[in-house]
């Protein structure tokens, strides 16, 4: 009687861990996003999951806002000082999203157009950058192929013929504050956001 006790018991295991295994693997299939993905020799594929350098959404959730300003549609509006980028849709409405911005000494305001977009981007730091960070004691590279560990995140968009540009960051808890060397951040969700509307000259437009 104790063996066939043992048995059921052991059956009854199995039974209860593949009835609640299956609905928790399709859950955690069902969670898995676009940011578990990599980029490897220019192709996309799954990376591991929970890996805490995914985390790519913005602590400032956008969300589509009433705009009354002197722009038109498809406008890129980056307001240093509220550390918000806009994104102007017509009809009176905007996507208002949060970003990172420059930090002191290193802000900038003006007026230019999207010059190149890129995914994945690498990034050559400037030789000014170089320089500056090695009298910190820190030696950055002379190029980062793109990938999670890439400063530039998901996408970029290129400003004009500057050196500032609208990128993604593996950093997503420095969105809404003044790090940067004067580029703007946004969490890599956002930026792939704005990304999939804007196009090669779209106007910006930068306000401090």
């Amino acid at each position: 009687m104790r063996r066939i006790g043992f048995r059921l018991a052991a059956i009854f295991a199995a039974v209860m861990t593949l009835s609640l295994g299956m609905p928790l693997a399709v859950a955690h299939a069902e969670s898995e996003t676009f940011w578990q993905r990599v980029i490897r020799g220019g192709h996309e594929r799954p990376a591991a999951r929970h890996s805490p350098r995914m985390s790519n959404q913005s602590p400032i959730p956008r969300q589509t806002v009433r705009y009354d300003g002197p722009h038109g549609p498809n406008t890129i509006i980056i307001n240093t000082s509220e550390r918000r980028l806009y994104y102007t849709l017509g009809n009176g409405r905007a996507i208002k999203y949060g970003v990172g911005v420059g930090r002191d000494g290193f802000t900038w305001a003006g007026t230019n157009r999207i010059s190149r977009k890129a995914e994945w981007p690498g990034w050559t730091p400037p030789p000014q950058m170089i320089r500056r960070e090695a009298a910190k004691g820190r030696k950055l590279p002379a190029y980062m192929p793109g990938g999670p560990d890439n400063p530039l995140g998901a996408r970029a968009l290129y400003i004009g013929s500057t050196l500032y540009r609208i990128h993604g960051t593996n950093q997503p808890w420095t969105i809404g504050q003044a790090m940067s060397s004067g580029c703007i951040r946004m969490a890599n969700d956002d930026v792939v956001h704005l990304y999939n509307q804007v196009n090669v000259g779209t106007r910006v437009v930068v306000r401090h």
